[in-house]
């Protein structure tokens, strides 16, 4: 998935029906309107009805943020850069993903829109339970998914914060140049966002010590910059 033209303006059309084209844009504090009462209800329910100490919930939740990033690795590589073949294929890959790398300043398309979001959450709970039922220990599955549930919170305002702002500290940069070279620089290469633990661990890290930083290529990607005048020009 390579796009010879970046845009800095506008958005993609994804859909022609205008209803659909709503749904496919959120706002980050949307997302956490849905979400967070639901981690801390499922927290409170784990404490006060299936007796858990807080050392067992603390590290089942811990565990399910874990989960989450490696999720998050697996799927923005093999789902989201999937390499279709066919047209049907590629539209798909486009609406899911592509769409962001060619219009990475859109800002509405940043996190999951909460319709699909809410349908693949309800999707993978449903099949975390089954699989806790298999194995005798559905309770776990209460203390899991809310840390699964904010690893994907942090994911989403990670990658809103990485596409509008410079990194807060310097520790960050790093994550902040990997998501960057992702987008301008190869997008078979870094593909942790909330974190490059996985991109380390399955060699699919830059090498930030020789990847010379493009700064005029990292404006293009974030929405809180001016694009560059030479861009302005072009268009």
């Amino acid at each position: 998935m390579h796009f010879d033209k970046i845009h800095n303006k506008g958005q993609a059309r994804l859909f022609k029906n205008q209803y659909l084209e709503y749904l496919t844009k959120t706002h980050p504090l949307v997302i956490w309107g849905m979400y967070l009462p639901l981690i801390v209800f499922m927290l409170y329910f784990t404490a006060s009805k299936l007796s858990f100490t807080g050392l067992q919930t603390g590290l089942t939740f811990l565990g399910g943020m874990i989960c989450w990033s490696l999720f998050e690795y697996t799927i923005h590589r093999f789902v989201f850069h999937f390499f279709a073949e066919s047209e049907r294929a590629r539209k798909i890959v486009y609406v899911i993903h592509g769409n962001h790398h060619e219009y990475p300043r859109d800002k509405e398309r940043l996190f999951m829109p909460a319709v699909p979001s809410l349908l693949i959450a309800s999707t993978i709970f449903a099949l975390m339970y089954i699989i806790a039922f298999l194995f005798g220990s559905t309770a776990y599955v209460f203390a899991f998914f809310p840390g699964f549930l904010l690893g994907y919170l942090i994911y989403g305002s990670m990658h809103y914060a990485i596409h509008a702002w410079n990194p807060p500290f310097k520790w960050m940069k790093p994550l902040w140049r990997n998501h960057h070279l992702h987008h301008y620089k190869n997008v078979e290469l870094g593909f942790g966002v909330s974190s490059t633990l996985w991109d380390h661990v399955f060699g699919t890290m830059f090498d930030l010590k020789k990847e010379k930083e493009d700064k005029e290529k990292v404006r293009e990607l974030m929405f809180e910059s001016s694009p560059p005048k030479k861009q302005l020009q072009e268009q």
